[in-house]
């Protein structure tokens, strides 16, 4: 199986959802490296999630069968040829743009011929999931990029931006990067808070589990308040600033969420609730710690087992079990980039012996060694 083909596989996998955990991983690696296919397969994600959320049950199976005869035969260009001749003569390495202009043509044909007569499409919730163990990125209707990490989700109501504010809802982890319109503000709400940025490069992690909501200013400028409040309340963050909120501070504070080995700015007087960080902003951008993800880096300071188990969890679509209280509270620092869950666990081991471990698929069993 050749490079084009390959592509054309693991997506075919990937939108039906049948794609594992390392094909996913590899199909991110061929998009990150390839611009102008990333972008053609943000197109395809997104409007192949909204016709299946259209489709009737008993026509989504055919519809599944329709997008994949279509990716599995583009590299072969049958189809092609008798819808778009022209096409045919192109080299393999420009096919998937064709079946990516085909598809669409085609999704969009199916949901017309099977749509209830009278049928009227009402306005819905749309979403977009970087499910366990994957990452994601996606382009907004405005034109914004938005990166998710693991086991993370983003909604928004107004599907084309159109309203006076684009606004979306945060559950887990992501990388912004805004389209500046000052007429339309951009508006963040996670955990009993909202962000709201005009034209910013910012990261917010947000996981419900977590005990504190992080946002990181890379670019630009963003004002943080609570739900409940005035803007007028908001703390406003400057490039290479961490806000860090204890989430129970968002709805009935006070509380202090201090971040280790990172000293707080003197410069400005904060509320009680909130720290503010400095990034060190020497760091090459790909180094930094707050976006690691971004990079496939799983990265980790003095994080608690149970504070890992929740990472491992989400970075390798796992279910950790832990059988003895007490090593929940064992502490761990490094990092994780190409490692398998066993090397990873492996590393574990060997960095605190205190603990065994069993892994049996996909679920992880951690107890004493005593």
């Amino acid at each position: 199986m050749d490079t084009s083909e390959k592509i054309w596989h693991l997506i075919a996998r990937t939108l039906n959802g049948e794609a594992t955990i390392p094909e996913q991983q590899e199909l991110m690696e061929m998009l990150r490296r390839d611009e102008s296919l990333h972008q053609q397969y943000d197109l395809l994600a997104r409007i192949w999630a909204e016709k299946q959320g259209s489709f009737r049950d008993e026509d989504r199976d055919a519809a599944r069968n329709t997008i994949s005869r279509i990716i599995n035969k583009a590299e072969f260009g049958s189809d092609l040829v008798e819808i778009i001749p022209v096409r045919s003569r192109l080299r393999r390495r420009r096919t998937w743009m064709a079946a990516a202009s085909v598809l669409v043509i085609l999704l969009s044909g199916w949901l017309w011929i099977n749509r209830q007569p009278g049928e009227v499409k009402e306005k819905k919730q749309e979403i977009i999931e970087a499910q366990k163990g994957s990452r994601s990125r996606s382009m907004l209707p405005d034109g914004s990029t938005v990166w998710l990490n693991a086991g993370s989700k983003i909604y928004y109501a107004d599907a084309d931006f159109s309203g006076a504010t684009r606004e979306i809802r945060l559950e887990g982890e992501a990388f912004f990067d805004i389209v500046k319109q000052p007429e339309h503000p951009f508006i963040v709400h996670t955990s009993g808070i909202d962000i709201k940025v005009l034209g910013t490069a910012f990261n917010v992690k947000s996981y419900p589990e977590d005990k504190t909501v992080e946002t990181t200013l890379y670019r630009g400028s963003v004002k943080v308040f609570r739900h409940e409040e005035s803007e007028k309340k908001a703390i406003q963050l400057i490039p290479n600033e961490k806000l860090i909120l204890a989430k129970k501070a968002a709805i009935d504070p006070p509380g202090l969420s201090k971040e280790k080995d990172i000293k707080p700015s003197p410069a400005k007087e904060i509320p009680a609730s909130f720290t503010i960080a400095h990034i060190d902003s020497t760091k090459k951008e790909n180094e930094r710690f707050e976006t690691a993800w971004l990079y496939s880096r799983l990265e980790f300071r003095g994080d608690s087992f149970e504070e890992l188990a929740r990472k491992l969890e989400r970075w390798y679509n796992v279910t950790i079990v832990f059988t003895d209280e007490k090593v929940k509270d064992l502490s761990f620092n490094g990092l994780f980039e190409k490692e398998t869950v066993e090397q990873a666990f492996k590393y574990l081991k060997e960095a605190n012996n205190t603990f065994n471990y069993k892994i049996s698929n996909h679920e992880i069993s951690v107890g004493s060694a005593q």
